[in-house]
């Protein structure tokens, strides 16, 4: 079959590989449909996250039809079309029985590895370095899916893979960032980044009652479409507006936002002055592995007693976190990978009611074999591009 490998860094090809096999009785084999490049899918092309080797498969966002099933797989049948999330879950541990499906407690077989770069492992990630099970991605023409009685959600009418395909990760994710704010009503949410999580962040901040959200973002496509299709009330475009806590504060009265939700993790590209500078120097000598600016004003931006929700992807290590603001302001930090399995059920319901069109985000549809170029529109922001889709 065909893949997208990983080669080096910023470096991506399609390439030949073997085709997946059933490895154990809960495994199904997907042929896939369609697949995406993911936001934090850059941070391994960037070279961020350690353990990558050449020939590793990427991608974690993919959905098709299931081709063949382990004898221990009840739920699945040949001819299903069905959508995989991103974190592998066992179903059995106690992390799953607590619907805490990323921190799988079995998926993961380099779990001492994880520990040290994170310090506490993940579930088990498709396509996402050896530090998360060295799995082979979804960017392919098929994939194994392990624990396929517990993962993917089968998708039982005629809705286009466009508008299912992000429950597979970036849907839920947007969707647990906000719901991790405890919006009760009348509520302002600041969002910060309006990339594809952001955007859903948004949108999902909108659905469960916020009155205010505030996109932030320096790309004014992205806030145009924060605006116009997730439901921003506000935007700010950091590369003019100034400073981003000041603006914060100014919209809401002195006081700043009731929750803040960093949809941006430890690429962070908006802070300005030495503090950006030492970041940059620090994460390139891989001295630093996040650049920290959008958490550090996270934090600073929160009303006192609020709380701040982090779904962008961190991997380790980042300096100058503001403490004190934290402490004395009495927040509250609410984080995680997204527990995926957990939302698949009452968003893909939200889907078909017609409450949300999570195709909206998509920008640029090609072939598998134009992922290479896919990586490169991605991460440069060219052309407008907000979310890649990509057709084996």
């Amino acid at each position: 079959m065909r893949a997208n490998v990983w080669s080096g860094r910023n470096t991506v090809q399609v390439e030949n590989v073997p085709d997946p096999k059933l490895l154990n009785d809960r495994d199904a084999i997907v042929k896939i449909t369609t697949t995406a490049i993911c936001g934090s899918d850059l941070h391994l092309y960037d070279g961020y996250i350690p353990t990558m080797e050449q020939g590793d498969i990427l991608g974690h966002e993919f959905m098709g039809e299931v081709v063949e099933v382990g004898k221990g797989v009840g739920n699945l049948a040949v001819g299903d079309r069905v959508v995989v999330p991103f974190p592998i879950a066992c179903g059995n541990c106690w992390a799953c029985k607590n619907q805490l499906y990323s921190v799988c407690e079995n998926s993961n077989p380099n779990a001492g590895m994880a520990e040290k770069m994170f310090g506490h492992s993940t579930a088990g990630i498709f396509g996402y370095s050896h530090l998360t099970g060295g799995y082979a991605g979804g960017q392919a023409e098929y994939a194994r899916v392990p624990f396929a009685d517990v993962g993917p959600i089968k998708i039982e009418d005629d809705l286009p893979d466009e508008q299912v395909l992000f429950l597979s990760d970036i849907f839920p994710t947007g969707y647990m960032g906000a719901e991790l704010c405890d919006i009760q009503g009348g509520e302002t949410i600041a969002v910060f980044g309006a990339g594809p999580v952001g955007q859903f962040a948004i949108a999902s901040a909108v659905l469960l009652g916020a009155e205010r959200v505030i996109a932030i973002d320096q790309y004014a496509y992205r806030l145009e479409m924060a605006r116009n299709k997730a439901g921003a009330t506000d935007v700010i475009d950091f590369a003019e507006d100034g400073d981003i806590v000041e603006q914060l504060k100014e919209l809401t009265g002195g006081r700043g936002p009731d929750a803040v939700i960093d949809a941006v993790g430890m690429e962070a590209s908006h802070s300005h002055g030495v503090a950006h500078a030492m970041d940059r120097v620090k994460q390139a000598t891989r001295s630093e592995t996040d650049r920290g600016g959008a958490l550090r004003d996270a934090i600073l931006a929160c009303r006192p007693g609020g709380i701040v929700s982090v779904i962008g992807v961190y991997g380790g290590l980042m300096d100058k976190f503001p403490t004190g603001a934290f402490m004395n302001k009495g927040l509250t930090m609410r984080t995680g990978q997204c527990h995926v399995q957990r939302y698949l059920e009452p968003l893909y319901e939200h889907i078909r009611k017609g409450d949300i069109d999570p195709s909206f985000v998509v920008t640029h549809r090609l072939p598998l074999g134009e992922a290479p170029n896919g990586y490169e529109t991605f991460k440069h922001k060219q052309d407008e591009c907000v979310k890649v889709v990509l057709k084996p």
